[in-house]
């Protein structure tokens, strides 16, 4: 069956995106789920004009290989972009085969700072996860202020919200079995 995939949906350097990421991790780590964190920022630097007009590179097939084939559950954390998801993240998608996303599970998790948590975003992507025969969890959970919400530490402050992010992961543990 292969680790849960956690992908931390955007290149920019030391995002919120990939902390919320390393939170999820730590969820699934105390709940003996295996699992690995796919970092977009180490996506090929030139995959956009390489990968999704079919000339393979050995790097992205690797990646491919490693996160995408071998796993059947995802958690995405997803940034909020202008209104909607990074445009990396449908890159990666599009450079994938669409056999390779079909009949697998997926949790969505939208981050932002400012007050919607990226609701907007998870339903463009939804629409898109649809179409690509994935099974979409439904509770998608919008964390919004994300940056007041983490301390010094990377971790979030209050054990409500990480109450809240567990349940939610736990939810899709048992739905996706």
């Amino acid at each position: 069956m292969g680790p849960t995939i956690i992908i931390s949906a955007t290149n920019r350097p030391n995002s919120n995106t990939m902390k919320v990421s390393r939170i999820y991790a730590d969820i699934l780590g105390a709940k003996n789920e295996e699992c690995k964190i796919l970092d977009l920022g180490l996506l090929p630097e030139n995959f956009v004009f390489t990968e999704s007009h079919g000339k393979r590179t050995e790097a992205f097939e690797k990646i491919v290989n490693d996160y995408v084939l071998t796993a059947t559950k995802f958690i995405l954390v997803v940034p909020e972009y202008n209104g909607s998801f990074p445009g990396i993240l449908k890159s990666f998608i599009d450079s994938v085969q669409p056999k390779d996303w079909a009949n697998k599970y997926v949790c969505l998790v939208g981050v932002s700072v400012g007050r919607a948590g990226n609701l907007r975003g998870l339903d463009h992507l939804t629409g898109i996860l649809g179409y690509l025969k994935m099974h979409v969890f439904y509770n998608k959970l919008p964390i919004s202020v994300v940056d007041k919400l983490l301390d010094e530490n990377e971790k979030f402050k209050t054990a409500e919200q990480l109450n809240v992010c567990t349940s939610q992961v736990e939810g899709f543990l048992s739905w996706a079995e």
